[in-house]
């Protein structure tokens, strides 16, 4: 697990570069074109990767936000061979956009009915 978290810390200071130079076309362009592995892991892969990714967010040095969380998140699923999609929505009423993580159409980055709740601008 702590070879885990250690990706998914390094996948969030990737990311970061990214959105430290305004480039979200850039970070939507890595999460999508990042290739999959052939053979999916374990079962309990999504579990793992997401507690990884939330204990990297926990120790890293500012506040990530859901963009960068979903990416690191997507990436190292599919590293693991798992089709994960970022998912990008908005809200109108309040605005406010929001990032996530599903796989096989199930949220497993957030809370379930995020759909529910922003309508999706984009999946990568």
């Amino acid at each position: 697990m702590s070879l885990l978290v250690v990706r998914a810390y390094l996948k969030l200071i990737c990311l970061e570069i990214y959105l430290a130079r305004n480039d979200f076309s850039g970070l939507y362009e890595a999460v999508k074109n990042y290739p999959p592995q052939r053979h999916p892991s374990s079962s309990n892969s999504v579990d793992l990767v997401c507690r990884a990714v939330d204990i990297a967010c926990v120790c890293y040095w500012k506040r990530v936000l859901c963009l960068q969380r979903s990416a690191a998140t997507a990436c190292l699923l599919k590293r693991f061979g798992i089709p994960a999609h970022m998912i990008i929505g908005t809200q109108q009423m309040p605005f406010r956009s929001h990032a996530w993580v599903e796989v096989d159409g199930r949220v497993v980055s957030d809370k379930p009915y995020m759909r529910d709740m922003y309508q999706v601008l984009a999946e990568c």
